[in-house]
């Protein structure tokens, strides 16, 4: 379990199909073999570390779901350890299960903020409402408004610079995971039982 608040952007030193090595340093704090991390919103478990680094695996369904098969050496990534019992809850509750991958379809300029419109598929969109929560690349965002197949929220200065979503440029794909409140809701309603 996460929170959203990203703790540091770290940076891709080695891309293999099976392996991420990323160079860290908060994130390396008091973390062990096997601790979950959220990486661009993906919650992998660290399989190495460096002095200065931790390698994680990533298997071919994380692939198929998230952009982590689209980094290269020198890209950053968004980092996050696992929420600890009787830690503050700053963001909301993200699980680091990216159910798809949306679209950066504008950016504005809004005084010193950014104002990012982002296209998802409709399996993200009908989880989507106004002033409910939404993890984009592992942090916690709210929803300025949304239709049937965008949605936008707004980037303050410090977010800007702390987190990639920062360096993104219209047409990049981030990972999208909505509030699993709304989604065991729905399950319920339906009736289903599988």
């Amino acid at each position: 379990m996460f929170t959203g608040i990203v703790e540091e952007v770290g940076t891709v030193l080695e891309v293999s199909p099976t392996r991420l090595t990323i160079q860290a340093k908060v994130t390396l704090g008091g973390a062990t073999l096997g601790d979950s991390i959220n990486v661009n919103g993906a919650c992998l478990t660290v399989v190495g570390f460096q002095s200065d680094s931790l390698a994680v695996d990533v298997v071919p369904e994380t692939l198929r779901r998230t952009n982590l098969g689209d980094l290269h050496p020198g890209d950053g990534v968004d980092l996050e350890r696992s929420l600890a019992l009787g830690d503050r809850l700053g963001g909301h509750m993200v699980q680091g299960h990216v159910e798809a991958t949306g679209r950066v379809a504008s950016i504005t300029q809004e005084r010193e903020a950014l104002m990012i419109r982002i296209e998802a598929p409709p399996s993200i969109m009908r989880y989507i409402v106004i002033k409910g929560f939404i993890a984009v690349d592992g942090v916690s965002l709210t929803v300025v408004d949304c239709n049937a197949s965008s949605f936008t929220f707004t980037v303050i200065p410090y977010t800007q610079q702390h987190t990639v979503l920062g360096r993104r440029t219209v047409d990049d794909r981030v990972n999208l995971e909505t509030d699993i409140v709304a989604r065991y809701v729905e399950r319920l309603l339906k009736g289903e039982n599988q």
